[in-house]
């Protein structure tokens, strides 16, 4: 170790060269790297720890050959505070003259190439990123805006680069809203693990991008997927693969939902018209499981319930619905399901027929989903979990942010710098 050790352009006492040693400790600098001085100026509250180069010649980065140096370029980067100071790293940081690939920097093993901050700022950065906001992660730091979301861009492309997409056994496909308008994105997720693809719009080819990355023996190896009855999945999941279709049943119910909720409505309307006020705000009374009302509420609901009103007929064929879940023969389960068809397509109501024919046009899927285990429960629970992410951040205005929000979050990614020394997935 050599060098001069300062304060404030001051020659300073012993003590500092116990922090020149825990500096030189701290960073672990490989040879012919070495902590040359600190600068310590309370008046700003920083510290700069400078690094120098003491070797020979130094290597091209791109092939490892010794060559001329050619000159060297000063540069800063943002450490880990010291205590309350603002810590920065200091090197001027070689050129060499290769001959095979012209004048190339040297590359610096505290940092990564094109950053401001070396590796292991940036890990402290990522971790405080998936607890927090970025304006509240850069507020904290005394970054800007862009800076540290810079850093969860980076985190993102490098966990990607690192993973090594493989196609999962069993896999779900929902959409969720990227704003309003319509606006949606795409997300494949692993039932059994995290988000796999994520994708613009919700058409056939959001999904296909998906398969085509994969490649045809990845998509081979696809079971099951689970998804909502949407065309444009079911087109893309048939083209690519020979996969078990499933729909899950909260969709099914979601629907179900639906048409129970536009009965009352049209019979809301009829009564009052004729003076009766008893569908008057009933609607949470149709929707919510019995078990979750007030005793009021369920006095009122069972009076409800046995009349001879339209919306009780439509909620017992909703809920002879929920019964049809779980059979583990599947001839049992067409059986059951097709008493439940002609029920809901006798029933002469518009809504509930419109579903009973849906079903009927999505026969396998349903069926599949009645006799196994697989649901899309996972995937719901992502988009819960996107939803949040949209709401920590306030909304999104760039969808390649949204994207990058959604791996940083649930892609379950190796996203800390390598020369940061360790990583940020278990």
């Amino acid at each position: 170790m050599c060098g001069c050790l300062e304060e404030d352009g001051e020659p300073y006492s012993p003590g500092m060269a116990s922090l020149l040693l825990h500096y030189e400790s701290l960073l672990g600098l490989p040879s012919p790297w070495e902590v040359s001085e600190v600068r310590v100026r309370h008046e700003i509250e920083e510290i700069e720890v400078v690094v120098a180069w003491k070797g020979g010649p130094p290597a091209c980065p791109e092939c490892g050959v010794a060559g001329p140096r050619h000159d060297g370029r000063s540069r800063r980067w943002r450490h880990l505070d010291t205590m309350q100071y603002r810590t920065w790293l200091v090197a001027t940081v070689p050129r060499v003259r290769c001959a095979a690939h012209g004048v190339r920097q040297v590359s610096v093993p505290w940092a990564e190439e094109k950053t401001r901050f070396t590796a292991r700022f940036e890990a402290l950065v990522i971790a405080w990123l998936l607890e927090a906001s970025v304006a509240a992660v850069a507020r904290q730091f005394g970054l800007s805006w862009g800076q540290a979301a810079g850093i969860q861009q980076r985190a993102v492309r490098r966990g990607l680069a690192r993973r090594e997409l493989s196609a999962p056994r069993r896999m779900g496909v929902d959409e969720t809203s990227f704003q309003k308008r319509h606006e949606y994105v795409t997300v494949v997720n692993d039932l059994e693990g995290s988000v796999l693809y994520v994708a613009d719009g919700r058409g056939q080819a959001a999904l296909d991008g998906f398969f085509e990355e994969l490649g045809p023996a990845g998509c081979a190896r696809i079971r099951q997927v689970a998804m909502d009855m949407a065309r444009p999945y079911i087109q893309s999941v048939r083209k690519h693969t020979e996969a078990e279709i499933v729909f899950d049943k909260f969709h099914v119910f979601q629907h179900l939902g639906e048409a129970v909720d536009r009965v009352r409505r049209q019979e809301n309307r009829d009564l009052a018209r004729a003076g009766d006020d008893r569908l008057k705000n009933t609607k949470y009374l149709w929707q919510k499981k019995t078990r979750n009302l007030s005793r009021r509420q369920q006095v009122a609901f069972a009076a409800l319930r046995r009349s001879g009103l339209r919306v009780a007929r439509a909620w017992a064929i909703k809920q002879m619905a929920a019964t049809l879940w779980g059979y583990q023969v599947r001839g049992w389960a067409e059986r059951r399901w097709k008493e439940w068809y002609g029920w809901a397509i006798r029933s002469r109501l518009e809504p509930m027929k419109r579903v009973a024919r849906m079903v009927k046009g999505h026969w396998d899927g349903v069926i599949n989903a009645a006799t196994s285990e697989v649901t899309n429960a996972r995937a719901e629970a992502i988009n819960s979990r996107i939803q949040w992410i949209k709401k920590m951040a306030c909304g999104f205005r760039s969808r390649k942010r949204f994207r990058a929000a959604i791996y940083f979050h649930l892609g379950g990614l190796d996203l800390a710098p390598a020369a940061a020394g360790f990583h940020t997935k278990p």
